[in-house]
């Protein structure tokens, strides 16, 4: 056992998030903590990690273990992002700047105590890998791409270059403990594939709160579901957990199902007691008595709690009308600033009833490219045709489209002829129940955002969705509820995405951009893979 949660509450605002919940966690063990959003796993996180305490119970760790958590994006002022990752081995600093003092010393004196000082200090220092602090530092940044961005300001990068920025601070650390909350978030395909093979070889333990399904299914071993405040082992990754869950719920309702029935027939047998006591001449206390007992019995039977079914999104996507056979096509297609190209030459064909995944890492220029198939974006060379009769409906990755002092409904009904009473029953099929509909769009999170941008394409009836990182943001019942709507979407669907999960389920063309160029590939994710390796491996 290497980290013990024993019988702990935790009380936010009134609301019991959880209470009396226990679980271990043993070295070496792959965790990934599961549930639906506000179930209390990044709670659970910040009691595991000190930052906050439980109202009642502990958390045990074994002696000496360190935790590594990346919760909150810190202040770093003139400073650039190898200085901040550098800062990681502050120890060895002030071993090298005491080295360094004693150095000077022995220029002036070179006695016998101070030569014995440098040469244990200096062993310490290397054993401590002290001349592998740069080495340590470029390996990290290289495969969490962010080696370009070393001698850049820290508070000059995005939101999400400052995330991966601390994701290598914490891992440089070489914590113990790994608490990694949404780690794939932010990170391209070569990045997740890195961290899940540094994971892999990871000696100690690692809790995960993810909805990347792939990412899961790659690196734990063992899965907690949160569920009503209660703690539910699953063993095996998350397409294991997923099988265990759907046997867990059907033997559950046997049981309810059973216990129910056990319970009408001896409410029926206490009814026809209590008859029968009446109804004999003179009342039979006896009868009474059994019938008594028979109540008293059912006060202290452990009720079987009816499985839960979670409100799911419901989301529709029609196409009215078809399109055109022919729905883009991009021929010697170049774009980019001056001699910095992002691709060239691209020839890109588009048909009718297409499921087409552009894949590759960040800043090949993806989501360029798709602007440029809608005409948003002129390309420096090559032309760009669109077909006939083409609905699009596009989903960006940014909600620039939104007015942030509207009211959600506001925003949704904006530009469709819906009365209020209409808007509000689509939108309860997106989860968006009572006041929620009244919430400013700045107050709504990414996921809420993202849910408002889905009921608004349900209701435009287009025949051809464009979408850039359609999951970001959703939990896993929300993607499975998108992957079910795309499955039956009869129109065309051209996406962005890294969620490699929904990529091999639902796309059955797959562009990739790399190195400048955009390879077309007949086949899933998986495939195109394989097929992508062998093409600049030869």
């Amino acid at each position: 056992m290497q980290l013990k949660v024993e019988n702990i509450t935790k009380i936010l605002g009134g609301n019991t998030i959880f209470a009396n919940l226990s679980v271990e966690v043993n070295l070496g063990e792959r965790v990934a903590i599961v549930g639906r959003n506000g179930c209390g796993k990044t709670t659970l996180f910040k009691v595991i990690a000190g930052i906050e305490q439980p109202d009642e119970g502990r958390i045990v760790k074994t002696k000496g273990q360190t935790i590594g958590y990346l919760h909150q994006i810190p202040m770093f002022k003139d400073i650039t992002v190898f200085n901040v990752l550098s800062q990681t081995f502050e120890q060895l600093h002030e071993m090298k700047a005491r080295l360094t003092e004693l150095e000077q010393m022995m220029a002036i004196n070179m006695s016998e105590k101070v030569l014995t000082q440098y040469g244990d200090l200096l062993e310490q220092y290397q054993l401590a890998g002290g001349y592998e602090i740069e080495a340590k530092i470029a390996s990290i940044s290289n495969g969490l791409k962010i080696t370009q961005l070393l001698e850049q300001p820290f508070e000059a990068l995005s939101g999400g270059e400052k995330t991966k920025v601390m994701l290598a601070q914490i891992l440089l650390k070489q914590p113990n403990i790994l608490l990694l909350d949404e780690p794939t978030n932010h990170l391209d395909l070569a990045a997740i594939e890195w961290l899940e093979d540094y994971l892999n070889y990871f000696k100690g333990t690692v809790l995960i709160v993810s909805h990347d399904r792939a990412f899961l299914n790659n690196v734990v071993n063992k899965i907690l579901e949160i569920e009503d405040g209660e703690i539910w082992v699953s063993k095996g990754n998350y397409d294991q957990y997923v099988r265990n869950k759907e046997a867990k719920i059907a033997q559950q309702f046997a049981e309810y199902q059973e216990q129910q029935k056990k319970i009408q027939k001896i409410k029926e047998a206490i009814r026809r007691l209590r008859q029968w006591a009446n109804e004999a001449s003179p009342p039979n206390p006896d009868l009474y008595r059994k019938a008594k007992v028979m109540e008293k019995m059912l006060e202290r039977m452990d009720l079987v709690k009816k499985p839960r079914v979670e409100r799911q999104m419901n989301l529709q996507l029609k196409a009215d009308e078809r399109s055109g056979k022919e729905v883009f096509l991009l021929n010697h297609v170049s774009h980019g600033f001056e001699e910095d190209f992002l691709f060239m030459n691209v020839h890109l064909p588009i048909f009718y009833r297409d499921r087409l995944a552009i894949v590759g890492n960040n800043g090949t220029g993806k989501s360029t490219l798709l602007k440029i198939l809608l005409g948003e974006l002129i390309p420096i060379d090559g032309e760009v045709k669109q077909g006939s009769n083409l609905k699009i409906g596009y989903l960006a990755q940014q909600f620039g489209q939104f007015n942030k002092e509207e009211r959600l409904i506001e925003a949704f009904r904006r530009d469709v002829s819906m009365t209020e009473y209409e808007a509000r029953h689509m939108l309860a099929q997106f989860l968006f129940y009572g006041h929620d509909v009244f919430k400013k769009v700045e107050q709504l999170s990414g996921g809420e955002k993202m849910r408002l941008r889905l009921a608004q394409l349900m209701v435009q009836q287009c025949n051809v969705l464009v979408l850039d990182e359609p999951t970001n943001h959703l939990d896993i019942e929300s993607r499975e509820a998108l992957e079910e709507a795309i499955e039956k979407f009869d129109g065309t669907i051209v996406a962005i995405s890294h969620d490699r999960y929904f990529l091999q389920k639902l796309f059955t063309k797959t562009a990739w951009l790399e190195n400048q160029q955009l390879t077309l590939h007949d086949g899933p994710f998986e495939w195109a893979k394989m097929k992508q390796k062998k093409l600049y491996n030869e």
